[in-house]
């Protein structure tokens, strides 16, 4: 049985301990303030200045995670235990709050907006920092390779969530090879030509390193989801850069 949310504090109860009831489903608006909005009264709630003022970006980035990867589960007809499990490692879900979170993600499937609405939504929230959108993306990318594949569905889905955000062909190519193998991959992670030189080598390492490392995350308040989905990624490109740096024989 789920307790009072008076029992609970802010730091117990998470960015689910936000979701004030209906009214911050009306903060947020759209689709994911609708999704918000019917499912809110199945979470515990910290209320504390929850239903007035700006929606704090870090539900809507998290309900939007939650959201597309519901509809991913549904794009290929299965949802796999490796994917459950790897949702949960990229989804952190306090255990008071499991089954409001578990709502929502059913909830999020059965709806009658596509993926393309929850999609728009956040290119249009943090169109100002495509960082976050890539945050997004990864964290899509990590739960769907949970059982060993990015099956042709999935990848269909994820290049047309990567489009509504705004990236071309490389910028996705990019992202996607911190998950999958592609043909000079290591390059792909970097985002760099095989005929680079050594100082651009080391220069966009640099570059990327503070441009993704999990602090920064950190420093903007963002969730738990978006700092580990940063730590992957950062972990991603640094293997990236050993790789071709040892074929280089560069110290």
């Amino acid at each position: 049985m789920m307790q009072d949310s008076r029992t609970l504090s802010p730091r117990a109860s998470g960015i689910w301990g936000k979701l004030g009831g209906a009214g911050i489903g009306l903060a947020v608006g759209g689709p994911l303030g609708a999704l918000i909005g019917g499912v809110a009264g199945h979470f515990l709630v910290d209320r504390v200045g929850a239903p007035f003022g700006p929606t704090p970006r870090d539900v809507i980035f998290t309900t939007g995670l939650v959201a597309l990867a519901a509809k991913m589960a549904k794009s290929d007809g299965v949802v796999a235990p490796s994917e459950v499990d790897a949702f949960a490692r990229v989804v952190h879900v306090e255990p008071a709050a499991q089954a409001g979170v578990t709502r929502l993600f059913d909830l999020a499937k059965r709806t009658t907006d596509g993926f393309e609405a929850y999609a728009r939504q956040l290119a249009v929230t943090f169109g100002d920092e495509p960082g976050l959108l890539e945050d997004v993306l990864d964290g899509l990318f990590q739960i769907a390779g949970a059982d060993g594949a990015i099956h042709a569905s999935e990848e269909q889905y994820l290049r047309a969530v990567s489009a509504i955000f705004g990236f071309d062909e490389a910028a996705f190519r990019r992202i996607a090879a911190r998950h999958v193998r592609l043909q000079d991959d290591p390059y792909e992670v970097l985002g760099l030509d095989r005929d680079a030189d050594d100082a651009a080598l080391k220069a966009r390492h640099r570059s990327l390193v503070l441009e993704h490392h999990p602090d920064r995350a950190l420093a903007r308040g963002l969730p738990p989801e978006a700092v580990a989905i940063a730590s992957t990624r950062l972990a991603a490109i640094n293997a990236a850069y050993d790789l071709i740096a040892a074929e280089r024989g560069l110290r």
